[in-house]
């Protein structure tokens, strides 16, 4: 796995168009099918995949995961976290804010 962090978020929505480019190309889709099945614009489907959008919504990309069947990958972006046992009181009740005691 690559470290991102240095690159900026420009770049970062680029390499992430050029992957979806290879997935929409794997499943045998065109940019026009992929626009139909999703309903974004053909035009945003063509700027993310070329890397000149610059930005796309998450509300976008997740449309776009979901036509080419990765959307539960993003289950892998940010999984569910076991409970912290720092988090919960005796009562066993989740701990709804952390606040720090004054001095």
């Amino acid at each position: 796995m690559n470290d991102l962090y240095p690159y900026s978020t420009t770049e970062l929505v680029r390499m992430l168009g050029e992957r979806f480019k290879e997935y929409r190309m794997r499943c045998n889709l065109t940019q026009k099918e992929v626009a139909y099945k999703s309903g974004v614009g053909l035009t945003t489907i063509h700027k993310f995949e070329n890397g000149s959008a610059g930005n796309l919504s998450l509300s976008t990309f997740i449309l776009l995961l979901k036509v080419v069947g990765q959307v539960n990958a993003l289950d892998q972006l940010l999984p569910e976290l076991p409970v912290s046992p720092y988090l919960v009181r005796e009562e066993e009740n989740k701990v709804q804010r952390i606040r720090h005691k004054r001095r």
